[in-house]
């Protein structure tokens, strides 16, 4: 089927969040090291972000680096960190031509010196673009994210500036790292995993959940197309009946 032509351009989801899965075990099944995977992953998220600006999905997050993975053995961080650098640096002109800001989330002064620089002058950079709002989640855990949220509103509280009754949806969301933009719609997990490991937990109340067993690395616009339009023969009724949303 070609999805592509199957996608309802009124239908759309306004913010696509990815769990790019699967790296380190396409590199196995290649009989590579697991960086390898990690490399070939950033093909798949340039095709990604590309199919996302060209089809007017206006904000995509991808979980690139949690908390945990902090966790992982030295070297692997280091290499994930030194790709890191090297990519922002090769894809920016890819974010200019597509017209693409860059922003990221997550406990970013825990990123090595270099990696934070190179990511702050990317965001400055490509501020001003309009297209497509890409969002990395970095050194990122939602619990975490989630008890910063609490100790921010507590401390305003306690300041007077926020009353214990006041305190609503809006205020939490106003305290979120994802302040400006909205919940995402569709989530969408690689590798046949089938969790949501600690990411957007607040955001995600109402998204629609896809899993694909197809490994990151062999993502491609075929199947975010795909991914699409499954979402669009799902009926989101956000608590409602049937009867109510028809």
């Amino acid at each position: 089927m070609d999805f592509l032509n199957e996608i309802d351009q009124d239908k759309l989801p306004q913010h696509i969040a990815v769990i790019m899965d699967g790296n380190g075990r396409w590199a196995k099944n290649q009989g590579l090291l697991r960086i390898n995977g990690h490399k070939k992953g950033t093909k798949a998220v340039r095709e990604t972000i590309e199919a996302c600006a060209e089809l007017g999905v206006p904000f995509v997050t991808l979980y690139a680096f949690s908390t945990e993975n902090w966790n992982r053995p030295k070297l692997e961080v280091d290499t994930l960190m030194n790709l890191l650098v090297s990519s922002l640096k090769k894809e920016i002109k890819t974010l200019q031509d597509n017209n693409i800001s860059l922003a990221a989330i997550g406990s970013l002064t825990n990123l090595p010196g270099k990696a934070q620089r190179e990511l702050q002058e990317v965001i400055t950079k490509t501020k001003d673009n309009t297209r497509l709002k890409l969002t990395l989640a970095l050194s990122y855990g939602s619990r975490e994210e989630l008890v910063k949220t609490v100790q921010e509103i507590s401390d305003k509280v306690k300041k007077n500036l926020i009353s214990p009754h006041s305190i609503n949806e809006a205020v939490i969301k106003e305290h979120l790292y994802t302040h400006d933009i909205p919940d995402v719609d569709l989530l969408i997990r690689t590798s046949g995993e089938q969790r949501i490991s600690n990411f957007l937990l607040w955001q995600i109340a109402y998204a629609e959940l896809y899993f694909t067993p197809v490994l990151w690395p062999d993502f491609t616009r075929k199947h975010l197309y795909e991914a699409i339009y499954n979402y669009q023969k799902r009926e989101r009724r956000f608590g409602k009946t049937s009867e109510q949303i028809n």
